[in-house]
């Protein structure tokens, strides 16, 4: 087995298999939400506002209370923090599924599963990862943690469709909740039993590790580019099922669960080779121009999906592409957050430039169900999509990958 870094005590194996499990299970639940929309508002007579607003609720929770979640990981370990992570999730799930007006079902998974999403994805199992594997090994194994994550959504979604065609919407969400608590025991297999700070910022305080990150142009950058990718994948992980069920009217062919099922799938697939793939290169390229190259590639990519007749086969294609572009933005950023930073303060800062990742989502989320309310289509969420994309690509390019230079009593 081999040796840990510090002395935390995890080896990178260890690592690697129960913090992607941690991310498989916590983003493969999250992924599939998208497929209770229609069930959920048509058994209780909501419009998909109400819906939508719910995941967007969970969405900025998670991103604003990111940073602060990670500090308490960096000052005192991330065990505790995913076995809390753990129980939110599961009491959220079964919040959920006993729900009857609109309150108590955005309290759960609005409130409840935003604060567990802080306590068991990318920034705290990043931080573990951070402190635990060499530098010139780092981002292929954030690049192998996202990659789990993606496995997860290509398990989870066709399990959560077969779970609510079999036991209904309720018993559906009810096992999801059993299934969450699987993370409580993962997280004490992530346990570093002698976890403490690396010392390479010397006495560098919160405070100072956050005025140094916020006045630094590239991190301001980053955190500007986060938010597209926020916005895009959440609205067309929320919305695209009832988009492709919109469309139905005048292409039936795209209509079928199965379709709409597949299309999500085929995302969480595909984007198990895009998070390895970026890994990769980026120990080869600079992750700057590969962060361009990923959102020019998605305005692209939902510029051709809108303007090709929709057919099962263009949307399949599309989400193959979404799919490979999809979280390869996330081992990218994080990486270069390590690389500036340093890792003593990684999971507060990671949960920094995430939290703007959060109000994209939010905005994506909130604005497909308020505008198609308003409008009874979702083109103009598309095109905001589009022109976020260019922007994004535009403001990556002039990012500083260098590490930041500390005099020593900083």
């Amino acid at each position: 087995m081999t040796k840990p870094i510090s002395n935390a005590g995890l080896s990178l194996k260890e690592v690697l298999i129960y913090g992607g499990l941690m991310v498989t299970l916590s983003m493969g639940i999250r992924h599939g939400f998208g497929l209770f929309n229609l069930p959920i508002t048509s058994a209780n007579g909501w419009g998909r506002e109400t819906f939508a607003l719910t995941i967007a609720l969970q969405n900025l929770i998670w991103g604003a209370m990111q940073p602060i979640t990670g500090a308490l990981a960096d000052r005192y370990g991330a065990f505790k923090i995913m076995v809390a992570g753990g129980i939110l999730y599961a009491l959220g799930l079964a919040g959920m599924a006993v729900s009857s007006d609109v309150m108590n079902f955005t309290l759960a998974g609005g409130l409840l599963i935003g604060l567990a999403q802080t306590a068991t994805t990318y920034s705290v199992v990043y931080g573990i990862l951070g402190r635990n594997v060499p530098a010139e090994k780092r981002v292929w194994a954030m690049g192998i943690t996202a990659a789990a994550g993606s496995f997860g959504q290509f398990l989870m979604i066709p399990a959560e469709q077969g779970l609510l065609s079999a036991f209904g919407t309720q018993d559906a969400l009810l096992m999801l909740a059993l299934m969450a608590s699987l993370m409580i025991p993962t997280a004490f297999m992530l346990r570093e039993k002698n976890f403490s700070h690396p010392d390479t910022l010397g006495d560098q305080t919160i405070r100072q590790a956050l005025k140094e990150a916020v006045s630094n142009p590239s991190f301001r950058y980053l955190t500007l580019g986060y938010f597209v990718c926020g916005f895009q994948v959440v609205f067309i992980a929320v919305h695209l099922a009832p988009y492709l069920k919109d469309v139905s009217a005048n292409y039936p062919s795209v209509g079928a669960p199965v379709v709409a099922t597949s299309a999500l799938a085929l995302i969480g697939l595909f984007n198990i080779f895009g998070t390895y793939s970026s890994g990769i290169l980026a120990q080869r390229f600079p992750k700057r121009y590969l962060l361009s190259s990923i959102y020019i590639g998605r305005s692209i990519a939902i510029t051709a999906f809108l303007l090709l007749p929709p057919s099962p086969m263009s949307t399949y294609i599309f989400s193959a592409i979404m799919g490979f572009l999809w979280l390869s933005t996330i081992p990218l950023t994080n990486g270069i957050v390590a690389q500036i930073f340093g890792v003593k303060y990684l999971t507060m800062l990671s949960g920094l430039v995430f939290f703007s990742h959060q109000l994209g989502s939010f905005c994506g989320a909130f604005l497909g169900g308020y505008l198609f309310d308003q409008t009874g289509s979702y083109l103009i969420v598309w095109e905001i999509a589009i022109g976020l994309g260019v922007f994004a690509f535009l403001v990556n390019l002039p990012v500083k990958e260098r590490a930041i230079k500390r005099v020593a009593n900083a």
